[in-house]
């Protein structure tokens, strides 16, 4: 695992504002006829023409995706090696994704970075898009279909992390309660998986289990609530984008430092982690990263996939599993800290593999 990058600019929520409007066009010029396709069956000539689909506007994390997105496609602009970056953005059920992807289809783009909505729901309109030769890669949660290349982090082992450090804190028979993100969610369905193992194996009880859909305000209502059923509970399982949230409800029962609440990499959280780290209350905490530059590192592997390159012993069936970045703990809070603290609240730890780190993939 890598340490922290320090890099990325801080006018990520400027660019967010209008990479989440719709569709967003960052040159006139349209790919050549030569492209599209590429990847293991020959490359082709670009300029390339990208395409993105977002199907949920939800949370500062996915402006943040593609707000770093849009940063690293414009170096690659420069180079001559992609012309347009085409997104559709917007809060929509599978129904309204599967519109999305056949948009990008009649855009004539060469590859989509897809952040899915179902594992398999979209797997006929993947089909469609492979048929017209466009390379599909999805982010943040693997999809099963063979014409998508998943480039991801294992959200499964992501949860682990989290759970076995509450499971240390709160012991065997200890008892919790959980703030998931969207019910039936790829990505959170896989984190709770992972995390309920953890669970059942350390022989840690899950008094109540509810779904705070990413959200710190709505994660912040559905800790209050729980807890009001369960105020003897030994811990919290919460995802991030929630994490904050669920603190500020245990500050309001006054019971911060007496039950353990696992955190999240993100300014404003460990903010408030900094703050108990000053003070005398005994709290503790960890963050695991789940970087939205997720997004960067897919554009890395589906440039070189539409150049022609083949992947070596990095595919896992059709996955391509990134490394999860280095986890925030009380033992290197100060260096992690430092390192983003002065971004705003919302900013989650991030970090991309290199190009030339992608260069690693293939063969």
């Amino acid at each position: 695992m890598g340490s922290i990058p320090q890099r990325r600019s801080r006018n990520w929520r400027s660019l967010a504002a209008l990479a989440a409007g719709g569709v967003l066009i960052t040159a006139t010029a349209c790919s050549t006829p030569e492209a599209g396709g590429g990847g293991e069956d020959g490359g082709k000539e670009g300029p390339f023409t990208i395409g993105v689909s977002n199907g949920f506007i939800g949370s500062e994390w996915r402006e943040q995706m593609l707000a770093t997105l849009q940063k690293d496609f414009d170096e690659y602009k420069s180079d001559g090696v992609v012309d347009e970056l085409v997104v559709e953005s917007a809060d929509v059920d599978v129904n309204g994704q599967i519109k999305q992807i056949r948009n990008l289809i009649k855009s004539d783009v060469d590859a989509i970075i897809v952040n899915p909505n179902s594992p398999t729901a979209l797997d006929k309109v993947f089909g469609e898009a492979a048929d017209q030769g466009i390379k599909i890669v999805a982010i943040d949660q693997a999809v099963e279909s063979k014409d998508v290349t998943n480039v991801v982090i294992d959200q499964g082992e992501w949860a682990s992390i989290s759970a076995e450090w509450l499971a240390e804190e709160v012991g065997d028979g200890g008892e919790i309660i959980a703030v998931n993100g969207i019910d039936g969610h790829p990505a959170n369905e896989a984190r709770w998986e992972g995390a309920k193992k953890v669970f059942d194996d350390a022989g840690v009880k899950v008094a109540a289990n509810d779904y705070g859909n990413w959200d710190q305000a709505t994660g912040q209502q559905v800790t209050k609530d729980l807890l009001a059923s369960h105020p003897d509970v030994d811990g919290i399982f919460v995802q991030d984008g929630m994490a904050l949230g669920a603190f500020q409800a245990l500050e309001s029962e006054k019971k911060v430092g007496d039950i353990a609440i696992t955190g999240e990499a993100r300014v404003g959280f460990m903010k408030r982690w900094q703050e108990q780290r000053e003070g005398d209350g005994d709290f503790t905490s960890i963050g695991v990263p789940n970087p939205p530059s997720v997004s960067v590192s897919a554009l890395h592997v589906v440039v070189r996939m539409l150049e022609g390159k083949k992947f070596g012993d990095s595919l896992e069936g059709n996955s391509v599993y990134l490394p999860i970045p280095e986890t925030v703990t009380d033992e290197n809070f100060d260096e992690q800290f430092d390192a983003v603290k002065d971004e705003p609240d919302t900013y989650a730890v991030d970090h991309s593999v290199t190009a030339k780190e992608a260069d690693d993939y293939f063969q």
